[in-house]
């Protein structure tokens, strides 16, 4: 992990769950890591699990990662505080409360769409620009879901636009990885595709999934972005599922 000491990382929705994990991880690993996300108080708790050491290197830009205005200002100000961008965590995600088929939900649609979808390909773009006029040969991880590989049958609960826009990411991994080559880069692309997941992305209001038998913890996906990030510069993990052990689906 030498390479990447005091190299920038951009994570989005790392107030929480698998993001506020990566960020932790990236940090004790001697990145400068800058939290996207609109949750400052829940920044404020994920800093204050950390020692003083990795505290400095965690940072909190407020930025509603649904707009794409709000994604530049911010990258401009990565830049020019901390550094061009060598690695970004497409984390950010939601899940819709209400079925395609409901009446009057084509704001809850738009929400998962421009969270899940469009706020990776503004961030992409914008960490790339970074990548290529600093001539960094960084890395770009699209956290996807076993649901962009297979859609769950799950009674009565409903996932919204959350499988489509997860296949979506699957597709854009592969289509950033012949651009970055087209552009004759050595920029990486990985995405990863976890199964069940202890996070806080299933509790919302119209959900009533049952628990399920297997969770994977959110460190298990750090932990897996660190190893891709290991690998030497010939090599390119670019799609990888991870389930907890006993995982059905």
């Amino acid at each position: 992990m030498e390479r990447w000491e005091n190299r920038v990382a951009v994570v989005t929705g790392a107030s929480s769950g698998m993001g506020a994990a990566i960020a932790k991880y990236l940090a004790n690993n001697k990145l400068v890591t800058v939290n996207l996300d609109i949750n400052k108080e829940g920044h404020m708790t994920v800093i204050a699990e950390v020692n003083a050491v990795v505290r400095k290197r965690m940072h909190f830009i407020k930025c509603n990662v649904r707009k794409e205005d709000e994604i530049n200002a911010a990258f401009r100000e990565i830049e020019k505080n901390y550094g061009p961008i060598a690695v970004l965590v497409n984390n950010a995600g939601v899940v819709g409360d209400s079925f395609l088929l409901s009446e009057n939900n084509s704001k809850e649609m738009l929400k998962v769409l421009e969270t899940n979808l469009l706020a990776a390909v503004y961030c992409t773009r914008e960490a790339f620009r970074s990548m290529k006029a600093n001539d960094i040969g960084g890395h770009v991880f699209m956290i996807g879901s076993v649901c962009g590989h297979k859609v769950p049958i799950v009674p009565n609960n409903p996932l919204n636009l959350y499988p489509p826009t997860k296949f979506a990411i699957k597709a854009l991994t592969e289509m950033y990885r012949q651009e970055f080559f087209g552009q004759n880069t050595k920029i990486k692309v990985t995405c990863i595709s976890p199964g069940a997941v202890k996070t806080n992305l299933l509790n919302h209001p119209g959900n009533i999934t049952p628990k399920l038998p297997a969770e994977l913890n959110p460190n298990a996906i750090a932990d897996l972005l660190i190893y891709c990030l290991q690998t030497p510069p010939d090599v390119h993990i670019h799609d990888v599922i991870i389930k907890p052990l006993g995982e059905m689906v």
